[in-house]
């Protein structure tokens, strides 16, 4: 056995060739766990490609919060305020490959797979908005981040409101966006379809490898690197993208009560809406930000993923907001 792609070949002791070890060789194990080779990453097989892991710094690596593996990058800039990066869903901290070398050039940046997403464990009790905003704190402090800005899209939105609301000050602002936070719900799509689905049983048998590399592959005007989506394949593998459904599907409980905590949240937010999500209506970003007291919301002329289909736009109001905007939100 070994990576079709590096001609690494298992065994005791074996790592691949070090000048052609990529993330892309985290081939999923018949379990959906990484390969031992996953974490040795150096540059793209593409040599015409123009992202590498080497010229982004994108380098990742691994700490424990509470007895799980989370997987994270960081790039340090001297004086820079510092911006956490969450991944969305079902993607990784690679979405943020695109923006990296903008972002990194303004501030101390660190990324980092949510558990149960990405690459990082996950556990049954945290695939919940509500739980998960619980335990971002634990992130933060076992990176040692403070005074941070945090930007959150898609499953991010609602935990990190959530963080927010319970944890009051994690952040210095917060920007999310493309992910459901409304209640009542404004969902439509295929999020609907597993928000609504009898239960998980529905989508036992679906190829998650198909269904993660259709999603990022059908991202507009992305073309995309295949070390990004083999190291989102390889996040999802096996069971993993089954059992991430269920948070989307804690929303209609979480949301509900996150709404009466709206008001409370004095952190700056700032929505990036896209116009033509597939799922989620505009309706959704626009009344939450209007429920909050310091919301902000900046619409954009894009499909779902517009941090990977306009990244030097998504990146420039990431930016503006968290130099300065966010202090007259």
């Amino acid at each position: 056995a070994g990576c079709r792609r590096c001609a690494w070949t298992s065994g005791p002791g074996l790592l691949p060739p070090p000048d052609r070890a990529i993330a892309c060789s985290a081939r999923p194990t018949p379990q959906g766990r990484r390969n031992p080779h996953a974490r040795h990453t150096s540059t793209l097989h593409d040599s015409e490609a123009t992202m590498t892991i080497e010229t982004l710094a994108l380098e990742p690596q691994f700490v424990t919060v509470d007895a799980l593996r989370i997987r994270f990058a960081r790039q340090e800039r001297e004086a820079a305020a510092t911006l956490l990066l969450l991944s969305p869903w079902p993607e990784s901290i690679f979405a943020y490959a695109p923006m990296w070398p903008a972002l990194a050039a303004e501030f101390s940046l660190v990324a980092v797979d949510l558990p149960g997403f990405g690459q990082s464990d996950g556990r049954p009790d945290l695939y919940s908005p509500r739980a998960l905003g619980d335990f971002i704190p634990r992130i933060v402090e076992a990176l040692g981040i403070d005074s941070a800005h945090a930007l959150g899209p898609d499953v991010g939105t609602a935990a990190l409101l959530f963080t927010e609301a319970v944890h009051p000050g994690t952040f210095a602002s917060i920007q999310v966006g493309g992910g459901g936070a409304a209640f009542p719900l404004r969902v439509t799509g295929l999020l609907k379809d597993f928000i609504d689905a009898p239960s998980l049983d529905a989508f036992a048998g679906a190829d998650p490898a198909e269904i993660v590399s259709a999603a990022v592959r059908g991202i507009p005007g992305y073309d995309v690197p295949d070390y990004v989506v083999d190291d989102y394949v390889a996040s999802y593998a096996g069971t993993r993208f089954v059992e991430s459904i269920a948070y989307v599907r804690r929303y209609p409980q979480e949301l509900e009560e996150l709404a009466s905590l709206l008001a409370d949240i004095r952190t700056p937010v700032h929505f990036l809406a896209a116009k033509h999500d597939p799922y989620l209506s505009l309706e959704d970003p626009r009344s939450v930000a209007a429920a909050l007291p310091h919301g902000r919301v900046t619409e954009l002329d894009n499909s779902h993923n517009a941090w990977e289909e306009s990244p030097e736009s998504y990146a420039a109001a990431v930016a503006a907001w968290a130099l300065g905007e966010y202090a007259a939100a």
